[in-house]
C-alpha cells in the first residue's frame, strides 16, 4: 500500500511540474507570436535560443526569415496549443496555427530549458490539416 501511495504521489507530482512546464513553454511561444504580429521583431528574437541568435544574428535577419518562410507565425488569425512530449531529451511543443487565409498549418516547436527560461530552438512546419477535424 506504501508503494501505491509513493507512486501517486510521485506521478501526481510529476503531472503538475509537466503541467507548470507547459504553461511556461506556452506562455513562450505565445509571447513571441504576439512580438511577431506587432513587428516587434527585437523582442521576438529574445525568446529564441542561443543557437538561434547565433544563425541568424540580428533581429531583422530572424524577422525576414519568419516573414518569409512562416507567414503563417507572422500572421496568425488562431493559435492552439496542442501535444508537449520530450523526445530524446528534447520538449516539443505542437501548435496548431490557422493563417489569415483560414488555411491550418501544424508546426512542432523545439523547446529548450536555459537558466534564464524556455526559449525556441527550432520550429518545424509538419503540415496542413482540415480545420474541421
Amino acid at each position: 500500500m506504501r508503494r501505491l501511495l509513493l507512486a501517486v504521489s510521485l506521478s501526481a507530482g510529476l503531472a503538475t511540474a509537466a503541467v507548470a512546464q507547459s504553461g511556461d513553454i506556452e506562455a513562450n511561444i505565445a509571447a513571441q507570436i504576439e512580438a511577431f504580429k506587432a513587428d516587434d521583431f527585437a523582442t521576438a528574437f529574445t525568446f529564441a535560443s542561443p543557437n538561434i541568435q547565433t544563425m541568424f544574428r540580428t533581429p531583422e535577419n530572424f524577422g525576414a526569415m519568419v516573414r518569409n518562410g512562416y507567414p503563417m507565425v507572422w500572421r496568425p488569425a488562431e493559435i492552439r496549443f496542442l501535444e508537449l512530449r520530450q523526445i530524446s531529451g528534447f520538449w516539443w511543443q505542437k501548435v496548431m496555427v490557422v493563417d489569415a487565409n483560414g488555411r491550418v498549418h501544424i508546426l512542432d516547436y523545439q523547446m529548450v530549458h536555459l537558466e534564464n527560461g524556455w526559449k525556441i530552438n527550432g520550429v518545424q512546419l509538419l503540415g496542413n490539416s482540415d480545420p474541421s477535424a
